[in-house]
Protein backbone atom coordinates (compact mmCIF):
# COMPACT_ATOMS: atom_id res chain seq x y z
CA UNK A 1 0.00 0.00 0.00
CA UNK A 2 3.02 2.50 0.71
CA UNK A 3 4.17 2.19 -2.90
CA UNK A 4 0.42 2.22 -4.44
CA UNK A 5 0.28 5.47 -1.95
CA UNK A 6 3.82 6.79 -3.34
CA UNK A 7 2.63 6.43 -6.81
CA UNK A 8 -0.97 7.87 -6.61
CA UNK A 9 -0.21 11.07 -4.24
CA UNK A 10 3.03 12.27 -5.85
CA UNK A 11 5.96 13.45 -4.12
CA UNK A 12 4.36 16.73 -3.21
CA UNK A 13 2.09 14.97 -0.43
CA UNK A 14 3.27 16.03 3.06
CA UNK A 15 3.96 13.58 5.45
CA UNK A 16 0.79 13.60 7.12
CA UNK A 17 -1.18 13.66 5.03
CA UNK A 18 1.03 10.32 3.12
CA UNK A 19 -0.26 8.78 6.92
CA UNK A 20 -3.94 9.39 6.31
CA UNK A 21 -4.01 8.59 3.01
CA UNK A 22 -2.17 4.52 4.00
CA UNK A 23 -5.06 4.80 7.47
CA UNK A 24 -8.17 5.87 4.63
CA UNK A 25 -6.96 3.17 1.81
CA UNK A 26 -6.60 0.43 4.43
CA UNK A 27 -9.32 1.42 6.56
CA UNK A 28 -12.15 2.01 3.68
CA UNK A 29 -14.83 -0.44 3.05
CA UNK A 30 -15.74 -2.22 -0.88
CA UNK A 31 -17.41 0.98 -1.97
CA UNK A 32 -14.38 3.50 -1.35
CA UNK A 33 -15.85 4.44 1.79
CA UNK A 34 -13.86 5.48 5.53
CA UNK A 35 -14.93 6.59 8.53
CA UNK A 36 -12.25 7.55 10.79
CA UNK A 37 -12.92 8.13 14.88
CA UNK A 38 -11.99 11.19 16.41
CA UNK A 39 -9.46 8.93 19.13
CA UNK A 40 -7.99 7.11 16.18
CA UNK A 41 -7.02 10.72 14.75
CA UNK A 42 -6.02 12.08 18.03
CA UNK A 43 -3.91 9.13 18.57
CA UNK A 44 -2.34 10.46 14.88
CA UNK A 45 -1.66 14.02 16.08
CA UNK A 46 -4.09 14.61 13.06
CA UNK A 47 -7.25 15.56 15.35
CA UNK A 48 -8.62 18.93 13.69
CA UNK A 49 -6.14 18.98 10.77
CA UNK A 50 -8.25 19.88 8.01
CA UNK A 51 -5.76 21.26 6.09
CA UNK A 52 -4.56 17.69 6.00
CA UNK A 53 -7.64 16.13 4.23
CA UNK A 54 -7.96 19.38 2.42
CA UNK A 55 -4.60 18.40 0.73
CA UNK A 56 -5.89 14.70 -0.40
CA UNK A 57 -9.10 16.42 -1.87
CA UNK A 58 -7.40 19.14 -3.70
CA UNK A 59 -5.18 16.41 -4.77
CA UNK A 60 -8.45 14.44 -6.64
CA UNK A 61 -7.83 11.18 -4.23
CA UNK A 62 -11.02 11.94 -1.56
CA UNK A 63 -13.96 13.53 -0.54
CA UNK A 64 -14.84 14.57 2.91
CA UNK A 65 -18.06 15.01 4.10
CA UNK A 66 -18.75 17.16 7.38
CA UNK A 67 -14.98 18.13 8.33
CA UNK A 68 -16.89 19.01 11.70
CA UNK A 69 -18.40 15.67 12.47
CA UNK A 70 -17.58 13.40 15.55
CA UNK A 71 -16.18 11.04 13.18
CA UNK A 72 -14.78 12.19 10.11
CA UNK A 73 -16.20 10.43 6.99
CA UNK A 74 -14.76 10.03 3.40
CA UNK A 75 -15.46 8.42 -0.17
CA UNK A 76 -11.80 7.70 -1.82
CA UNK A 77 -11.94 9.10 -5.53
CA UNK A 78 -9.11 6.35 -6.87
CA UNK A 79 -10.91 3.58 -7.56
CA UNK A 80 -7.22 1.77 -8.25
CA UNK A 81 -6.85 1.99 -3.95
CA UNK A 82 -9.89 -1.14 -3.45
CA UNK A 83 -7.95 -3.16 -6.17
CA UNK A 84 -4.74 -3.40 -3.84
CA UNK A 85 -3.63 -6.33 -2.29
CA UNK A 86 -4.24 -7.91 0.47
CA UNK A 87 -7.95 -8.23 1.07
CA UNK A 88 -10.03 -6.20 3.86
CA UNK A 89 -9.72 -8.05 7.26
CA UNK A 90 -5.81 -7.72 6.06
CA UNK A 91 -6.06 -4.26 5.63
CA UNK A 92 -7.62 -3.16 9.19
CA UNK A 93 -4.41 -5.46 10.65
CA UNK A 94 -2.20 -3.44 8.70
CA UNK A 95 -4.10 -0.40 9.45
CA UNK A 96 -3.46 -1.30 13.37
CA UNK A 97 -0.01 -2.29 12.71
CA UNK A 98 0.69 1.24 10.54
CA UNK A 99 -0.24 3.15 14.06
CA UNK A 100 2.50 1.35 16.15
CA UNK A 101 4.72 -0.56 13.18
CA UNK A 102 6.81 -2.79 15.38
CA UNK A 103 9.72 -3.64 15.73
CA UNK A 104 10.01 0.61 15.96
CA UNK A 105 8.58 2.33 19.09
CA UNK A 106 7.58 5.97 17.70
CA UNK A 107 6.97 8.38 20.06
CA UNK A 108 3.12 10.19 19.87
CA UNK A 109 4.36 13.72 19.78
CA UNK A 110 7.14 12.51 16.49
CA UNK A 111 6.62 14.64 13.78
CA UNK A 112 4.70 13.05 10.89
CA UNK A 113 7.56 12.30 8.77
CA UNK A 114 9.86 10.30 11.52
CA UNK A 115 6.42 8.42 12.01
CA UNK A 116 6.15 8.06 8.39
CA UNK A 117 9.70 7.09 7.71
CA UNK A 118 9.79 4.68 10.80
CA UNK A 119 7.07 2.85 9.04
CA UNK A 120 8.98 2.56 5.71
CA UNK A 121 11.91 1.00 7.36
CA UNK A 122 9.08 -1.00 9.87
CA UNK A 123 7.78 -2.48 6.51
CA UNK A 124 11.31 -3.37 4.94
CA UNK A 125 12.90 -4.71 8.01
CA UNK A 126 12.78 -8.50 7.96
CA UNK A 127 14.34 -11.47 10.36
CA UNK A 128 16.80 -11.37 7.37
CA UNK A 129 18.26 -7.94 7.40
CA UNK A 130 16.99 -4.22 8.19
CA UNK A 131 17.96 -3.24 4.31
CA UNK A 132 16.57 -1.52 1.40
CA UNK A 133 17.52 0.88 -1.96
CA UNK A 134 17.85 4.77 -0.29
CA UNK A 135 15.73 5.54 -3.77
CA UNK A 136 13.01 3.22 -2.48
CA UNK A 137 12.70 4.49 1.06
CA UNK A 138 12.86 8.55 0.03
CA UNK A 139 10.37 7.93 -2.45
CA UNK A 140 7.97 6.09 -0.01
CA UNK A 141 8.50 8.93 2.23
CA UNK A 142 7.68 11.44 -0.15
CA UNK A 143 11.59 12.98 0.20
CA UNK A 144 14.61 13.12 -1.58
CA UNK A 145 17.61 10.73 -0.52
CA UNK A 146 19.26 13.73 1.19
CA UNK A 147 15.89 14.76 3.35
CA UNK A 148 15.53 10.95 4.53
CA UNK A 149 19.26 10.95 5.59
CA UNK A 150 18.28 13.91 7.78
CA UNK A 151 15.15 11.66 8.78
CA UNK A 152 17.29 8.72 9.66
CA UNK A 153 19.32 10.93 12.12
CA UNK A 154 16.55 11.82 13.75
CA UNK A 155 15.13 8.67 14.40
CA UNK A 156 18.50 7.99 16.14
CA UNK A 157 18.43 11.26 18.18
CA UNK A 158 14.87 10.27 18.64
CA UNK A 159 16.05 6.01 19.78
CA UNK A 160 13.82 4.46 17.12
CA UNK A 161 17.00 3.31 15.83
CA UNK A 162 19.85 2.92 17.13
CA UNK A 163 21.97 3.43 13.94
CA UNK A 164 21.64 3.38 10.37
CA UNK A 165 24.73 3.47 7.07
CA UNK A 166 24.56 3.67 3.70
CA UNK A 167 26.09 1.40 1.62
CA UNK A 168 27.49 3.97 -1.09
CA UNK A 169 28.70 1.63 -4.12
CA UNK A 170 24.99 0.05 -3.60
CA UNK A 171 22.84 2.84 -2.82
CA UNK A 172 21.51 0.74 -0.21
CA UNK A 173 20.14 2.43 3.29
CA UNK A 174 20.85 -0.80 6.69
CA UNK A 175 19.80 0.46 10.43
CA UNK A 176 19.01 -1.23 13.17
CA UNK A 177 15.95 -0.84 15.60
CA UNK A 178 16.63 0.13 19.28
CA UNK A 179 16.86 -3.15 21.34
CA UNK A 180 14.11 -2.92 24.30
CA UNK A 181 16.68 -2.89 26.83
CA UNK A 182 18.33 -0.16 25.13
CA UNK A 183 15.61 2.08 24.94
CA UNK A 184 14.88 1.58 28.50
CA UNK A 185 18.47 2.10 29.97
CA UNK A 186 18.40 5.37 27.59
CA UNK A 187 22.05 3.93 26.33
CA UNK A 188 23.68 3.36 22.75
CA UNK A 189 27.09 2.17 22.12
CA UNK A 190 26.38 2.48 17.97
CA UNK A 191 26.41 5.58 16.33
CA UNK A 192 25.43 6.93 12.96
CA UNK A 193 26.17 7.67 9.60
Amino acid sequence: MLTYLASALGCVASPAARLLALQCALRANAHGCVRLPAGLLRSMRLHRRIEVWQELAQDGWLELSDPRAAFLQARLLDDAVLDQAPGRSARRRAAHWALKPAPFTVAASAHPADRLTALVLAAHTTTVGATADMAVVARLCGHSPQQTQVLLDRLVAERTLSAWHLQRDTDEVHWQPVSPHLAVSGRSDTCAH
